[in-house]
């Protein structure tokens, strides 16, 4: 019992090191110009060890992409939920912009949502799941978050709460992420454009929104 515990707990660790090791690979090369060969050489084991845990390359793509698409959906709820504790929209909206962008700005999410993109024609299913797991159903929960305050008088009653998540989301992403997509990582704006950004999108949702 013990034994199985011991290669079970080194598989584990194996197979985290081959994902960890996959998704610089694909970002680095891309998914066309990534190969197992590599992936085992940065994991340190062997070609093998790599096939005996994900069938193809293709099945390795998928399982980064749930992985990675489970994560920041998560981290985006709890950011959404600090909404349930506000007392003035104003600042928690521009609270949850500030913390919306610093997420969707980072490095890793910027490089992986342009592979996730770039291979959305070749890989539908597996591309899709970033849309179905992780911005999709975040803005749900974004805008259960904005009914339960309108539920408190801190907005407007909402028809559509889903639909208003998704004008917040443009408002405050549509300028800098489409900017970042574009000219590259490097083209992350410095913290006060964003700041200013985060806090005249939440203005403008306010305007609209509020009572």
């Amino acid at each position: 019992m013990v034994l199985e515990d011991v290669d079970e707990g080194r598989t584990a660790r194996k197979r985290r090191a081959i994902l960890e090791a996959a998704t610089e690979v694909f970002l680095q090369h891309g998914y066309v110009g990534a190969s197992m060969d590599q992936v085992a050489a940065k994991a340190a084991v062997s070609k093998q060890t790599v096939y005996k845990q994900f069938a193809d390359k293709e099945h390795l793509f998928a399982e980064i992409i749930v992985g990675r698409t489970s994560v920041l959906g998560d981290r985006l709820a709890e950011v959404y939920a600090t909404l349930d504790d506000a007392t003035d929209p104003r600042q928690a909206l521009r609270d949850v912009c500030h913390q919306l962008l610093g997420s969707l700005s980072r490095p890793d999410v910027l490089q992986l949502r342009r592979l996730v993109i770039a291979e959305a024609d070749r890989f539908p299913g597996v591309s899709g799941t970033w849309w179905e797991r992780a911005f999709h159903p975040s803005l749900v929960v974004l805008g259960e978050a904005l009914q339960r305050m309108a539920g408190r008088g801190l907005l407007r009653e909402l028809d559509d709460p889903t639909l208003a998540a998704y004008h917040l989301a443009g408002l405050v992403m549509y300028k800098p992420m489409n900017r970042m997509m574009f000219a590259g990582t490097a083209a992350v704006p410095p913290p006060d454009e964003l700041e200013y950004l985060a806090d005249r999108a939440a203005d403008v949702f306010v305007a609209a929104y509020g009572r």
